[in-house]
């Protein structure tokens, strides 16, 4: 791991960050007063009438002996019967919340679980133990509450679940990890959730192990954080999934495969924006990752011709002027500064074009109006099954902007002028139809080369046409 990256955790596995590591400018930095912990300290001061309960026959006398005196205990005084029970006390909280369905009840008893842990990481093994004699993983009672309907009961559920899952020796297996994935990325994706900060933490604390990681990427968890980071979050929220994508990043064969999610444009424009040192500099450590941890070559010159494309040397010159005093911050700023300026020398025009078409974000540049280009290289856009084609035209597609539209329906007619087989491979790929139809756009630029590329489309035919028949001529 870069030493550089020491001080966001003060405890590093070979592969990454590790669970029991304190984050500097992480959860710890969050506002001590957000809407789960006010709501958590109210139900800590709860007072739970366990009588009534013994009384209507919900709990049993042997739940109520140890419920009583575990809840009227101070902290030492619970330690000891945790020790002494061992897992009668993980069985008799988690009878406790199957037999009792009131709401606040529950909450009570989900956030005594929930200390209990916190307190102590190593209590994780009274549940680990109850849960071998029951023959069932630790975790899967609290993973049952995440369909109920009160929200601090499902948070505070996933609380302990991300702690159960991390703390002890067990680890999740596939199907009740694609579970608990799937109820985070709903969770991040909930508009106004105010419980989002929570459950970013608890996928912050998950994310340290690589298992983890490999199964996030597998249930689309980076697609969800690069959609969530699109949107209009808090900073704190930035930071906290920027660096989910941070440790997720840390796994060569998945940090290969970050940047189709198109990773690098979206927090390009985060960093352009950023007024908080702890977002800038969890985003260059991401950077850093993308060109340093990949083990194919062409994967890390992908990754950094994709920030070149999306200006992020300006933006490091930006940073370099603030004349920022975080070492982590200086030292990736050096690094990124000297490996994209030594992709820059190793950069063809037609990998100027190819990231740039990639990246969605098409302009003006020099490559779309040379005729010396599209004359060397209309060919290569048929590469790897026309994927650059494929997107020209997706983005004649869902595109709103008038100059990506200017540009795309462009290099369509330039395609199709310089490839004898170009009208054909557009028109299968549905671009004729998109690029006729802008001629009639509100935009006169996007008109005019929509015209000039449908006039390609036709006189090409022709053209290729009146070859042939004097080639037949001739023969």
């Amino acid at each position: 791991m870069p030493q550089n990256m020491t001080s966001l955790y003060t405890q590093l596995s070979p592969d990454g960050p590790k669970a029991g590591g304190g984050l500097v400018g992480g959860p710890a930095d969050l506002p001590p007063l957000n809407l789960f912990e006010r709501e958590a300290n109210e139900v800590r001061n709860h007072r739970v009438n366990w009588q009534s309960y013994l009384q209507g026959q919900m709990i049993s006398q042997e739940d109520f002996a140890f419920i009583k005196d575990y809840d009227l205990a101070g902290p030492e005084r619970r330690d000891q019967l945790i020790q002494a029970l061992g897992p009668l006390c993980a069985k008799t909280l988690v009878r406790l919340m199957g037999r009792i369905a009131k709401e606040m009840t529950v909450r009570y008893i989900l956030t005594l679980v929930d200390d209990m842990l916190k307190e102590k990481p190593e209590r994780v093994t009274v549940f680990a133990e109850q849960g071998r004699k029951s023959k069932t993983s630790p975790w899967v009672p609290f993973l049952t509450l995440l369909n109920r309907e009160d929200q601090f009961a499902t948070t505070q559920s996933c609380r302990i679940v991300a702690k159960l899952a991390t703390y002890g020796k067990e680890r999740m297996n596939s199907s009740d990890l694609k579970f608990f994935f799937n109820w985070i990325r709903n969770q991040l994706t909930t508009q106004n959730n105010e419980y989002i900060q929570t459950v970013a933490m608890c996928l912050q604390q998950m994310l340290k192990y690589n298992e983890y990681r490999v199964g996030f990427m597998a249930n689309d968890g980076v697609s969800t954080l690069i959609l969530v980071l699109s949107g209009k979050v808090s900073f704190q929220i930035q930071y906290q999934l920027i660096f989910c994508i941070w440790m997720v990043s840390f796994n060569p064969a998945l940090c290969a495969q970050i940047n189709k999610y198109k990773i690098v444009p979206v927090l390009a424009d985060i960093l352009s924006e950023s007024v908080k040192e702890k977002v800038t500099r969890i985003i260059l450590a991401v950077f850093r990752n993308l060109v340093e941890k990949p083990e194919e070559k062409e994967v890390t010159q992908e990754n950094a011709l994709s920030m070149i494309q999306c200006k992020v040397l300006k933006q490091l010159e930006v940073l370099e002027g603030q004349k920022i005093e975080d070492p982590d911050i200086a030292e990736d700023i050096e690094y990124l500064n000297e490996n994209l300026h030594n992709s820059m020398q190793d950069l063809s025009s037609f990998d100027e074009y190819s990231t740039e078409v990639k990246s969605g974000r098409l302009e003006w540049s020099p490559v779309h109006k040379s005729e010396k280009f599209w004359r060397e290289n209309a060919a290569r856009l048929n590469e790897k099954n026309y994927e650059l084609l494929k997107i020209l035209t997706r983005l004649l597609e869902s595109s709103k902007d008038p100059l990506i539209l200017c540009v795309s329906a462009h290099d369509v007619g330039e395609y199709v002028r310089h490839y004898p087989r170009g009208k054909h491979v557009i028109e299968q790929l549905g671009g004729k139809h998109l690029v006729m139809q802008y001629m009639t756009h509100e935009d006169p630029n996007v008109r005019y080369e929509a015209l000039l590329a449908v006039q390609k489309l036709m006189v090409h035919n022709w053209e290729y046409l009146g070859r042939q028949l004097v080639q037949q001529d001739t023969s």
